[in-house]
């Protein structure tokens, strides 16, 4: 029988990163994961394989709509479909080794298998009892299924399906107007597909800054997408090759059917814990099927922590990674600390949306006054000499203090800008602070400086 400081169950963004910061505090530190290689959904059929096809795509796109302009003529790329998820499986590749790497260095133990907890103190793997003075659960998250939709992950696929389709479809229709939708339909808008994204409510990427979701939806449909909106699926008819889904209309309850050749289902997703008995240990769980944990993230079991998506809280792989630095501190005797209020979004379709706080709907909501400080990406001299004017910075500041709130970007680079804002809202900032900070002449986070300048005289360049 093993005995270690800490195990964790669960190898992606949360659990490996808790994993390689509990052995730099000096504790006896393994992992249970029972994929082939670690990294979770994230690395494995998530964040990094999709970031590599969206990359993949827009370079296309970039050569069929813009290199003549710049002066490079010639034909534009044929797509190797095969070549292009081979280069995206190596992509995957280099990410996984470099975390076996990361665990060798640091004297982090793979347990590989699928783990459960039969009491508090102990993990199980497979017939193996292991024991740990700590547990902290990592298990990350599954897709949400849909009444009436089966998936095959062939005609009916997941984003898990969709990263390794077989061919490219002639036509998609996307079931949801999230981010994971929006993603994989702007990869395969970009390769040829006719895509069509159904959604239940009526604006994409719910809760997100109401102009900004206009924009984006704009934009997108300029790219070719093509929304129904207001929308709930009834069911998928799968046939041989083709599949029917079945929707009907809120306004006026009428009935309609598509054909696609692959539908994706992206509907968000649900916490995994399954199989890890903390029904049988008496592990409390919210309303919305999460693990609920303290101000520590121990749940209701001493000696039991849980992290990430299995929790309350935005799915994202950066607020796991937060989650598990700062539990790491907790079980090494320190303070750990997640600022919730300043944990970054962002979608990765061109343009980038990103956004972080406050949005304008929610300070109204609030009642609390505000201002605004926007500027356009087409008064930006970089953004003007890429093709890539389209889009804005807006930053939200409270109206007495010129403390910033939050901000919402749609443009280049717009998940890189956006950390500027983080860190400032870090250090309680004002949009004055932000504005008198000198940028670099041209780049992209001038318009951040303008927005900021905005929030007060105006900007130099609108």
């Amino acid at each position: 029988m093993a005995s270690y400081d800490v195990i964790i169950i669960g190898a992606g963004p949360g659990g490996y990163v808790c994993a390689i910061r509990c052995a730099q505090l000096g504790l006896k530190t393994a992992v249970v994961e029972g994929r082939a290689t670690l990294g979770g959904t994230c690395l494995n059929v998530g964040c990094i394989p999709s970031k590599a096809l969206l990359h993949a795509s827009h370079m296309l796109h970039e050569a069929e709509h813009n290199f003549a302009a710049m002066g490079l003529k010639g034909k534009s790329p044929s797509v190797d479909w095969k070549q292009m998820l081979a280069y995206k499986d190596d992509v995957i590749g280099q990410n996984t080794k470099g975390i076996e790497f990361l665990f060798k260095k640091n004297k982090v133990d793979w347990i590989k298998g699928w783990g459960s907890i039969p009491e508090a103190g102990r993990v199980k793997v497979g017939e193996d009892i292991h024991e740990a003075k700590k547990i902290v659960i990592a298990s990350g998250s599954v897709p949400a299924s849909l009444p009436g939709v089966e998936v095959d992950e062939k005609i009916v696929v997941t984003s898990t399906g969709a990263l390794e389709l077989g061919k490219i479809p002639k036509s998609l229709v996307v079931i949801g107007a999230g981010v994971i939708g929006l993603e994989m339909g702007s990869v395969y808008a970009r390769l040829g597909a006719e895509v069509t994204v159904i959604e239940y409510l009526d604006a994409i990427t719910p809760g997100m800054d109401g102009e900004v979701q206009k924009t984006f939806q704009r934009t997108l449909k300029k790219q070719g997408l093509n929304f129904i909106m207001g929308a709930a699926v009834q069911s998928v008819e799968t046939l041989k090759t083709k599949a029917k889904v079945n929707y009907k209309l809120r306004k006026d309850d009428s009935t309609h059917q598509l054909d696609a050749d692959t539908v994706l289902l992206a509907t968000g997703r649900k916490p995994y814990t399954d199989g890890l008995g903390l029904a049988e240990l008496g592990v409390e769980m919210t309303k919305r099927g999460q693990i609920a944990t303290d101000d520590h993230w121990q749940t209701s079991v001493k000696g039991i922590y849980a992290i990430g998506d299995a929790i309350e809280g935005p799915m994202l792989a950066h607020k796991a990674e937060d989650e598990g630095m700062a539990v790491a501190e907790v079980l090494a005797g320190k303070h750990g600390h997640v600022n919730y209020g300043v944990i970054p979004g962002v979608i990765y379709t061109h343009p980038e949306v990103a956004n972080v706080g406050a949005t304008e709907e929610s300070l109204k909501e609030q009642g609390r006054a505000y201002k605004v400080g926007k500027f356009s990406f087409m008064g930006n001299g970089r953004a003007k000499a890429v093709f890539a004017g389209d889009g804005f910075v807006k930053i939200l500041a409270d109206k007495e203090t010129d403390r910033i709130l939050g901000a919402h970007i749609i443009g280049p680079a717009a998940g890189d800008l956006i950390h500027e804002i983080c860190v400032a809202m870090e250090f309680g900032a004002s949009a004055q602070d932000l504005a008198m900070t000198c940028h670099a002449h041209p780049t992209y986070s001038e318009a951040v400086r303008e927005a900021a300048l905005a929030c007060g005289d105006g900007a130099i360049h609108a």
